[in-house]
């Protein structure tokens, strides 16, 4: 059965300019899993319907065709960049981990590549800062 505590390598702080972030405590090295968190999968029609689109459309991971997953902990508050420093990781059925993929500094915004591969460029489907 497995055990999660919060992480001590992070906090979570407003960025200015794309809502909440997430950032190094303290200094991360690289390739350390420094947060693994529970997920939540459920169908995505609970999210999108015709009239309107739920707010927590912003925070979910595509799971397969027709689910959906929030990442609990501080897992769907990364924010997405073309040059991550980290990246996430399905381990298990529920859960994901996210993991250093360079040295991060303390004080230092943790992102990742939405599209799962830190090198895919293709588009997340909103202008990325």
């Amino acid at each position: 059965m497995a055990r999660f505590k919060q992480s001590p390598y992070i906090f979570v702080q407003e960025t200015g300019d794309r809502g909440l972030g997430v950032f190094a405590r303290k200094a991360i090295p690289e390739n350390l899993v420094f947060e693994r968190v529970p997920v939540l999968i459920f169908p995505s029609k609970f999210l999108w319907h015709p009239e309107e689109t739920s707010p927590l459309a912003d925070y979910v991971f595509t799971w397969d065709d027709e689910t959906v997953a929030i990442a609990l902990g501080y897992g769907s508050l990364y924010n997405h960049s073309y040059r991550p420093n980290a990246i996430y990781e399905d381990w298990g059925r529920n859960f994901k981990h996210y993991k250093a993929i360079r040295n991060i500094a303390a004080g230092e915004e943790i992102t990742i590549n939405y599209n799962g591969d830190p090198d895919d460029a293709a588009s997340v489907g909103f202008d990325v800062l």
